[in-house]
């Protein structure tokens, strides 16, 4: 898979940028803050329908523009695809492929994957959990698009739950509402459903991402403490000890709602009392751990660079295991990492399909990389 053309209109900082794009590596030189990120960020976006940088979709729509529209022209296995993607904030977004609209944007998802390390993703170590979740969440619409709408109908359940438990309980009124009371067990069966389709997907996600995730990182932290993952569920105890784990039983999601529904009955007192959901997916951890120590807290700056990397790279090695090569996308890392790790990071890089990179200046990129080059600078993008 390679990416043939790109282009963005309005995009960032972008009035127009048009780039014809070949296998193999592409790099983009430039000083920082001309837009380089930018158009890795509309790459990305086409692959996930969301930003590494921001939660939401107005900062990617250029400033007194009312909209942004990204082109790319995607070749798979000799067959090209073209995806136009139009962001408007405040409205429903729309997609287009071969020129023809689709139902939904989320229709164009699995027609790019690609997979993108970032100085941002220090916070996959270092950040809070809702990083890992959202990790674990992306890497699997990658792998299987519609866990989008599952995603999707989660998150819609959640929130209406939320709302119902602070008008059920005693928060408001000093007594609690009893037709509310009998609308939750509603709620209660939606979200298992939704909750375990998801739970079950993580969980078998983790366990196949481990093994590659642990190679990784001692291929570019050999001196280190082994690294390894784990999923940490809500459900604690009553989550069979098999899921998640290599070589374990596959989680069925049947098995799981109904572990859910238990712990929603277990928990609702406590639920009631505070007016929010305390047991699902959304509670859940991705824990990294090094040696026996968890990573957060206990690496060194390098370590947690390594194990950052090394997520991502399980990442490339998982998609392209089972669905051929995704597109590799290195955002101004090089500078970031000592020789063992860029060596590393090069020599994977080197055997992708194609690899985007941006650097600050052409010497941050290993010789092994030399392709295509384009200058970013004065709000234009150049082949050299």
């Amino acid at each position: 898979m390679y990416l043939r053309h790109l282009q963005v209109t309005d995009f960032r900082s972008w009035p127009l940028a048009d780039l014809a794009l070949e296998p193999g590596p592409v790099v983009l030189v430039g000083q920082n803050g001309r837009g380089k990120t930018n158009l890795l960020e509309a790459i990305g976006y086409v692959a996930t329908l969301g930003s590494h940088r921001v939660a939401t979709d107005a900062p990617l729509v250029r400033h007194g523009c009312e909209r942004a529209l990204i082109r790319v022209a995607v070749v798979n296995e000799d067959r090209e695809l073209t995806v136009e993607l139009e962001i408007t904030p405040g409205r429903a977004n729309r997609a287009r492929v071969n020129r023809g609209a689709v139902g939904k944007p989320r229709d164009v998802l699995g027609i790019l994957r690609t997979v993108l390390f970032s100085p941002e993703d220090l916070a996959l170590v270092r950040g809070d959990p809702s990083e890992r979740r959202r990790f674990m969440d992306e890497l699997l619409v990658l792998r299987a698009p519609r866990y989008a709408g599952v995603r999707a109908d989660y998150e819609k359940v959640l929130k209406q739950r939320n709302a119902l438990l602070k008008t059920a309980g005693k928060r408001r009124t000093g007594r609690e509402d009893p037709y509310a009371l009998s609308t939750l067990d509603v709620w209660d069966d939606h979200l298992s459903v939704a909750g375990a389709q998801l739970l079950a997907a993580r969980l078998n996600l983790i366990a196949d991402l481990a093994p590659y995730t642990a190679d990784a990182y001692m291929g570019v932290a050999p001196d280190s403490r082994p690294a390894k993952i784990a999923y940490k569920s809500s459900l604690g105890e009553a989550l069979p000890p098999s899921y998640g784990v290599p070589g374990g039983e596959r989680a069925e999601a049947n098995v799981l709602r109904e572990l859910l529904l238990k712990a929603l009955a277990d928990t609702r007192r406590q639920e009631l009392e505070r007016g929010i959901s305390l047991v699902g997916p959304h509670r859940d951890e991705l824990e990294l751990i090094l040696g026996e120590a968890p990573a957060k807290g206990y690496a060194s700056h390098g370590e947690s660079w390594s194990f950052a990397l090394a997520l991502r790279l399980g990442s490339y090695e998982l998609l392209r295991a089972e669905a051929g090569e995704p597109v590799l996308l290195l955002d101004d890392v090089f500078a970031e990492l000592d020789r063992k790790r860029r060596a590393r990071l090069a020599e994977v890089a080197a055997g992708a399909e194609q690899v985007l990179i941006t650097a600050a200046v052409a010497e941050d990129v290993p010789e092994e990389l030399a392709g295509a080059r384009f200058t970013v600078a004065d709000g234009e993008v150049n082949r050299v």
